[in-house]
């Protein structure tokens, strides 16, 4: 089963040279993959382990038919090119992804997102067994590049207030480098959607904000803070918010305003 292209962005300091986007298009996947390798903590991409990319494959149906079949009003003698095996789902999410980011997409419905693909309707459930289950996809491919970059900066990175900093320059950019990615990580894309979906996304930030916790409590007791705990939940929960308020600062404004305009004063506000 195919992983997702293999490469993310690994921000080192504000200024740092701006990654790619985290899904190009299908015809550079390949290379995007290939391109990709384990860098020092200054270079802007990372190749995700082969685990973290099975496991953001998690909840997809199990192989099945791959001949997708002619799309709607196409004669069914047409000649077509058979996907290889688990390449059209990862068409499908880099699809969905895509169609997030453009203007009007409130709700996206799987007749658009088939006849964006050329397939009908009902090749896309052969491969998922709901819209549900393509947006956990979308949800399980964020998570495991945001913490596989996080377990990164955390194991380069000595300094745990620089640490702070960094988790969260790292996730601003990755939205502003993933617009469709931004709108389902800030509740935007899962409005008219399952419950459960923008339940484990408030999960996701709540581990975020977690781990930032972690960092900054180790740089209050370094300061010899009195109050290290305290410290590192108030500061914790306003990086978090900060970046929360970012993020739908860029999808709401057609992704126009940067999430990380003048971010390196508000970190250095706040850490």
């Amino acid at each position: 089963m195919p992983d997702f292209p293999q490469a993310f962005p690994a921000v080192a300091e504000p200024g740092a040279a701006v990654p790619q986007p985290l899904i190009p298009a299908a015809a550079e996947g390949a290379s995007a993959a290939k391109a990709s390798e384990p860098p020092a903590m200054g270079d802007a991409v990372l190749a995700l382990a082969p685990a973290a990319g099975a496991a953001a494959m998690a909840g997809l149906t199990s192989e099945g038919a791959l001949d997708d079949g002619p799309a709607a009003g196409e004669p069914s003698g047409s000649s077509r090119k058979r996907p290889k095996p688990g390449e059209r789902r990862v068409q499908i999410l880099q699809t969905l992804a895509a169609m997030l980011q453009e203007p009007g997409a409130d709700r996206i419905t799987t007749a658009a997102l088939a006849a964006k693909l050329s397939v009908s309707e009902a090749a896309l459930y052969r491969h998922f067994a709901s819209k549900a289950q393509m947006f956990e996809g979308l949800i399980e491919f964020i998570e495991q590049s945001i913490f596989t970059l996080i377990h990164q900066i955390t194991a380069r990175e000595d300094d745990p207030a620089l640490q702070a900093r960094r988790i969260v320059f790292m996730l601003l950019q990755f939205g502003e480098k993933n617009p469709g990615m931004a709108r389902v990580m800030v509740g935007d894309a899962l409005v008219f959607e399952n419950e459960r979906l923008s339940a484990r996304m408030n999960q996701f930030f709540d581990k975020v904000e977690s781990q930032l916790r972690q960092c900054l409590r180790a740089a209050a007791e370094h300061a010899g803070s009195q109050t290290p705990t305290v410290d590192a939940n108030g500061r914790a929960s306003a990086l978090t918010a900060l970046a929360v308020g970012r993020l739908q600062r860029y999808t709401r404004s057609g992704f126009k305003r940067s999430p990380t305009e003048q971010i390196e004063l508000a970190l250095g506000l706040l850490t």
